[in-house]
């Protein structure tokens, strides 16, 4: 799509504005960032809040700077200025493992992450690779067999006999063994069979209502993300062009024309 296109969504939305879609117990910010790859800037004085326990979904384009946001979170990209808090501790500057470790950040890669060759267990104990204590890990994908009956029935077989959902599932669930607050979704319907995109999305569903975690999610199936998530920023070269409730950007006939097929 060209960019004149996107002319019309008019005015960026400000972070008054975006600090009104999180106004309880604010759990992440991210203030006037600028970041990217290399020398070249791909997110531009960027806002974000995301209240304790709410979910968040970036759409827009391919480049729009969507899964840029999530790698800069996570300590993926060059950041040449601004910060990034978690509950009003600065962690800009601190590794992706310190983040996980410290601070409680998960990154969930897209497709194809798992270790194929590995069984089921031995996957999620790689989710605990940094812990001090190895026996924590353990009871970490302990309770997760607990939960999941399709991982518990294969827990000892190599992770390669999965189906496409199960292996997400098991990508989600090997974020779990850190016991993260924030979790970092990158495309998680991509690849999958309608009726996996459906069990996947319980799944998170499941894990910010039971378990009050805090979710961000880049997804371009922008209709499911929506529907899903509490709040949307679409992005457009790097920069928030709209934002609001999820249902809000769903009947925005604008986000409908560009990004949902209406």
């Amino acid at each position: 799509m060209a960019t004149d296109q996107y002319e019309v969504l008019g005015d960026s939305p400000g972070p008054e504005e975006l600090e009104n879609l999180s106004p309880n117990d604010l759990h992440l910010r991210i203030k006037k960032l600028n970041a990217g790859y290399g020398k070249m800037a791909i997110l531009h004085d960027f806002d974000l809040f995301v209240s304790k326990a709410q979910s968040l979904c970036l759409v827009g384009p391919n480049g729009a700077g969507k899964s840029t946001i999530l790698h800069s979170i996570y300590g993926f990209t060059n950041i040449f200025s601004g910060q990034i808090e978690i509950e009003g501790k600065e962690i800009t500057s601190m590794t992706p493992a310190e983040k996980l470790k410290s601070v409680g950040i998960a990154y969930i890669l897209q497709d194809n992450s798992v270790f194929p060759d590995m069984t089921v267990e031995e996957n999620l104990l790689m989710g605990g690779y940094i812990k001090d204590k190895t026996e924590e890990s353990y009871e970490e994908a302990e309770k997760i067999f607990e939960k999941y009956d399709r991982l518990r029935n294969r827990r000892n077989q190599a992770a390669k006999v999965l189906s496409g959902g199960e292996r997400r599932l098991l990508e989600i669930s090997r974020a779990l063994v850190m016991k993260p607050s924030v979790l970092l979704v990158d495309e998680p319907s991509i690849g999958l069979e309608p009726r996996y995109i459906e069990m996947v999305f319980e799944i998170l569903n499941d894990l910010q209502k039971s378990e009050k975690k805090t979710i961000i999610i880049v997804e371009q199936n922008a209709k499911k993300g929506l529907e899903f998530a509490d709040i949307g920023y679409v992005l457009v070269s790097g920069q928030t062009a709209i934002a609001g409730s999820g249902d809000e950007l769903l009947e925005n006939p604008d986000v409908g024309r560009l990004f949902l097929g209406g």
